[in-house]
Protein backbone atom coordinates (compact mmCIF):
# COMPACT_ATOMS: atom_id res chain seq x y z
CA UNK A 1 0.00 0.00 0.00
CA UNK A 2 1.88 3.45 -1.25
CA UNK A 3 -1.30 5.70 -1.32
CA UNK A 4 -2.33 8.34 1.30
CA UNK A 5 -4.08 8.08 4.45
CA UNK A 6 -7.07 10.44 5.35
CA UNK A 7 -8.06 10.73 8.85
CA UNK A 8 -11.44 12.39 9.23
CA UNK A 9 -13.81 13.06 12.41
CA UNK A 10 -15.02 16.15 14.08
CA UNK A 11 -12.67 18.12 16.32
CA UNK A 12 -11.13 16.45 19.45
CA UNK A 13 -12.10 12.65 17.49
CA UNK A 14 -7.81 12.58 17.53
CA UNK A 15 -6.96 12.97 14.40
CA UNK A 16 -3.82 14.63 14.92
CA UNK A 17 -2.65 12.25 17.83
CA UNK A 18 -3.80 8.77 15.99
CA UNK A 19 -2.71 9.75 12.67
CA UNK A 20 0.85 10.62 13.82
CA UNK A 21 1.40 7.24 15.34
CA UNK A 22 0.07 5.82 12.49
CA UNK A 23 2.63 8.11 10.07
CA UNK A 24 5.12 6.23 12.04
CA UNK A 25 4.33 2.65 12.56
CA UNK A 26 3.81 2.79 8.46
CA UNK A 27 6.92 4.47 7.42
CA UNK A 28 5.09 7.41 6.27
CA UNK A 29 5.29 11.48 6.56
CA UNK A 30 2.31 13.24 8.57
CA UNK A 31 0.62 16.11 7.99
CA UNK A 32 -2.27 17.90 9.44
CA UNK A 33 -4.28 20.40 6.83
CA UNK A 34 -5.26 22.93 10.07
CA UNK A 35 -0.49 23.43 10.86
CA UNK A 36 -0.19 23.35 7.24
CA UNK A 37 -2.59 26.11 6.92
CA UNK A 38 -1.23 27.93 10.13
CA UNK A 39 2.48 27.13 8.64
CA UNK A 40 1.58 28.39 5.00
CA UNK A 41 -0.65 31.59 5.40
CA UNK A 42 0.87 32.43 8.92
CA UNK A 43 -2.47 32.70 10.07
CA UNK A 44 -4.56 30.56 13.05
CA UNK A 45 -7.67 29.10 11.93
CA UNK A 46 -8.88 31.47 14.34
CA UNK A 47 -7.76 34.40 12.10
CA UNK A 48 -8.60 33.11 9.18
CA UNK A 49 -12.10 32.84 10.29
CA UNK A 50 -12.26 36.60 11.47
CA UNK A 51 -10.81 37.72 8.27
CA UNK A 52 -12.47 35.63 5.65
CA UNK A 53 -15.34 33.89 7.14
CA UNK A 54 -16.16 30.14 7.32
CA UNK A 55 -16.34 30.48 3.42
CA UNK A 56 -12.70 31.64 2.96
CA UNK A 57 -11.46 29.18 5.49
CA UNK A 58 -13.31 26.05 3.73
CA UNK A 59 -11.46 27.39 0.18
CA UNK A 60 -8.40 26.76 1.87
CA UNK A 61 -8.62 24.08 3.22
CA UNK A 62 -9.77 22.57 0.13
CA UNK A 63 -6.79 23.47 -1.31
CA UNK A 64 -4.66 23.06 1.35
CA UNK A 65 -6.16 19.33 1.01
CA UNK A 66 -4.76 18.95 -2.48
CA UNK A 67 -1.31 20.41 -1.52
CA UNK A 68 -0.31 17.86 1.19
CA UNK A 69 -1.75 14.75 -0.79
CA UNK A 70 1.11 12.62 -1.63
CA UNK A 71 1.98 8.75 -1.10
CA UNK A 72 3.27 8.02 1.70
CA UNK A 73 1.41 10.56 4.44
CA UNK A 74 -1.12 10.48 6.74
CA UNK A 75 -3.09 13.52 6.67
CA UNK A 76 -4.84 14.87 9.63
CA UNK A 77 -8.21 16.60 7.90
CA UNK A 78 -10.03 19.62 9.63
CA UNK A 79 -13.07 18.24 11.18
CA UNK A 80 -15.60 20.06 8.72
CA UNK A 81 -13.00 19.14 5.52
CA UNK A 82 -15.90 16.54 4.65
CA UNK A 83 -18.41 19.01 4.48
CA UNK A 84 -17.12 20.24 0.60
CA UNK A 85 -18.58 16.82 -1.84
CA UNK A 86 -15.28 17.68 -3.62
CA UNK A 87 -13.40 17.20 -1.17
CA UNK A 88 -15.04 13.82 0.28
CA UNK A 89 -14.81 12.72 -3.42
CA UNK A 90 -11.07 14.04 -3.61
CA UNK A 91 -10.26 11.80 -0.60
CA UNK A 92 -11.87 8.43 -1.65
CA UNK A 93 -10.65 8.64 -4.57
CA UNK A 94 -6.92 9.56 -3.80
CA UNK A 95 -6.00 6.96 -1.21
CA UNK A 96 -8.02 5.43 2.35
CA UNK A 97 -10.32 7.21 4.49
CA UNK A 98 -10.26 6.91 8.06
CA UNK A 99 -13.55 8.11 9.98
CA UNK A 100 -12.41 8.26 14.15
CA UNK A 101 -15.89 8.06 15.15
CA UNK A 102 -16.61 9.24 18.99
CA UNK A 103 -19.54 10.31 20.81
CA UNK A 104 -20.01 14.16 21.41
CA UNK A 105 -19.87 12.95 24.74
CA UNK A 106 -16.37 11.87 24.61
CA UNK A 107 -15.75 14.83 22.18
CA UNK A 108 -16.27 17.70 24.48
CA UNK A 109 -14.50 16.08 27.20
CA UNK A 110 -11.22 15.99 25.16
CA UNK A 111 -11.61 19.38 23.88
CA UNK A 112 -12.55 20.71 27.14
CA UNK A 113 -9.50 19.33 28.81
CA UNK A 114 -6.96 20.54 25.86
CA UNK A 115 -8.62 23.59 24.91
CA UNK A 116 -6.73 25.28 21.77
CA UNK A 117 -8.89 28.01 21.06
CA UNK A 118 -6.78 29.65 18.19
CA UNK A 119 -6.81 26.52 16.62
CA UNK A 120 -10.31 25.76 17.13
CA UNK A 121 -12.44 28.37 17.07
CA UNK A 122 -16.35 27.87 18.36
CA UNK A 123 -18.62 26.95 15.40
CA UNK A 124 -21.68 27.94 17.84
CA UNK A 125 -20.83 29.88 20.94
CA UNK A 126 -22.80 27.38 22.49
CA UNK A 127 -21.35 25.03 25.69
CA UNK A 128 -18.73 22.55 23.72
CA UNK A 129 -21.07 19.67 24.58
CA UNK A 130 -24.17 21.03 22.49
CA UNK A 131 -22.21 22.22 20.41
CA UNK A 132 -20.53 18.40 19.08
CA UNK A 133 -24.42 17.03 19.39
CA UNK A 134 -24.97 19.51 16.73
CA UNK A 135 -21.78 19.38 14.57
CA UNK A 136 -22.10 15.21 15.21
CA UNK A 137 -25.85 15.31 13.65
CA UNK A 138 -24.80 17.42 10.31
CA UNK A 139 -21.84 15.65 9.83
CA UNK A 140 -22.63 11.85 10.64
CA UNK A 141 -23.70 11.19 7.21
CA UNK A 142 -20.90 12.92 5.74
CA UNK A 143 -17.87 11.21 7.47
CA UNK A 144 -19.65 7.80 6.73
CA UNK A 145 -20.01 8.53 3.51
CA UNK A 146 -16.31 9.72 2.60
CA UNK A 147 -14.85 6.84 5.07
CA UNK A 148 -13.37 3.69 3.51
CA UNK A 149 -12.84 2.61 7.03
CA UNK A 150 -14.28 3.67 10.28
CA UNK A 151 -13.12 3.29 13.54
CA UNK A 152 -13.46 3.46 17.21
CA UNK A 153 -11.68 6.46 17.88
CA UNK A 154 -12.26 6.49 22.02
CA UNK A 155 -10.31 4.22 22.57
CA UNK A 156 -6.58 4.59 23.73
CA UNK A 157 -4.70 5.94 20.62
CA UNK A 158 -2.51 3.15 20.64
CA UNK A 159 -5.76 0.60 20.32
CA UNK A 160 -6.67 2.80 17.81
CA UNK A 161 -3.97 2.38 15.40
CA UNK A 162 -3.93 -1.21 15.51
CA UNK A 163 -7.23 -1.07 14.62
CA UNK A 164 -6.90 1.05 11.76
CA UNK A 165 -3.79 -1.46 10.46
CA UNK A 166 -6.13 -4.44 11.08
CA UNK A 167 -8.85 -2.74 8.76
CA UNK A 168 -6.67 -1.55 6.12
CA UNK A 169 -5.09 -5.17 6.15
CA UNK A 170 -8.74 -6.41 5.73
CA UNK A 171 -9.46 -4.00 2.68
CA UNK A 172 -6.49 -4.79 0.85
CA UNK A 173 -7.13 -8.27 0.91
Amino acid sequence: MIQPIFMVGARGAGKTTVGSALAQRLEYEFVDTDHYLLQTSKLSVADIVAREGWEGFRRRESAALKSVCAAKFVIATGGGAILAEQNRQFMREAGIVIYLRSSATTLAQRLEASPEQAQRPTLTGRPINEEMQDVLSEREALYQDAAHIVVDGSKDPAQVVEDILSAISALQR
